[in-house]
């Protein structure tokens, strides 16, 4: 009991304490060296061994566009009643790929870098932060030959491309809380890293990537039709669409989109780092 009393005399706190969410802000702002190289080092390791490097961060979703217009395109001819769909669906598939990687990053960041959460004191909203950042990098680059692509296909470069800027950033807003949320989650169940495929691919098949939802929201049922109009990955993934696809009529864009966009970038960023701050003297511990 003195020895507490004295270390509460002379402010010496306990070992891991939780800090106010004030100075938690503080600490990561301090922090943001190491989030950047942190999260260089990891674009660098991750092709490192991969013969064509760093060009698989757009080889990736190209892929997978590819095999998505196979598929829904020719064999299923889900195109039906969307104009420019290989610019449609490229769009889709790169910005879904976005927050896909992200969520899978974030559910292993504190997981895979155990070591370092134990041997150094720093905020742990790092990791997930840092993972953020390595997509949003990779996203970038995509984005660059994506705008090819719509060009290629007959689109033309207008005022509008400008808002990819702020779509893009509530986005990245989004992915991060959604980083912060499975990373606690994942560092007390670490059976969910092999749940999130299955979950991932489900909100992939209803965020209407490679297909257009106009055709199945008004014939779904009421809570399902809630459901599909205020997805995120709608929001996100119709205002790509929207700013760079010219031949899609505006009319036909839903006035929600933009505020959905900004709810789920508030609810999801500003929740999801409380979330993971509630927890920050459990990570490692376990």
């Amino acid at each position: 009991m003195e020895a507490v009393q004295l270390a509460r005399r002379h402010g010496l706190n306990l070992s891991g304490r939780r800090p106010g969410v004030g100075e938690y802000l503080r600490r990561l702002w301090d922090r943001r060296a190491f989030i950047v190289t942190f999260a260089r080092a990891k674009v660098t390791a991750s092709y490192a061994s991969a013969t064509l490097g760093s060009f698989w961060t757009v080889i990736t979703p190209l892929v997978n566009a590819g095999v998505y217009y196979l598929i829904f395109g020719v064999l299923l001819g889900t195109d039906h009643g969307v104009t420019n769909f290989i610019a449609y669906l490229c769009t889709g598939v790169f910005v879904f790929h976005f927050t896909q990687q992200v969520a899978m990053a974030g559910t292993r960041s504190i997981a895979d870098n155990l070591n370092l959460v134990r041997a150094l004191h720093f905020p742990r909203a790092s990791l997930p932060l840092a993972l953020t950042l390595v997509q949003l990098q990779q996203l970038l680059a995509a984005l660059a030959v994506l705008a090819a692509i719509v060009l290629v296909t007959g689109e033309r470069l207008t005022w509008s491309w400008l808002l990819v800027v702020p779509v893009v950033a509530l986005q990245t807003l989004f992915n991060a809380g959604l980083a912060m949320i499975l990373a606690r989650l994942a560092a007390r169940t670490t059976d969910l890293k092999q749940l999130m495929p299955f979950v991932l691919r489900t909100w992939l098949y209803g965020s209407g990537v490679f297909y257009s939802l106009d055709n199945f929201i008004d014939d779904a049922p009421g809570p399902l039709a809630v459901l599909l109009n205020w997805n995120p990955m709608v929001a996100y993934i119709d205002l790509m669409r929207y700013a760079l696809i010219e031949s899609l009529p505006d009319a036909r864009m839903p006035g929600h989109l933009w505020l959905s966009a900004l709810v789920w970038a508030l609810v999801a960023g500003l929740g999801g780092f409380l979330f993971f701050w509630q927890a920050e003297e459990e990570y490692g511990r376990e």
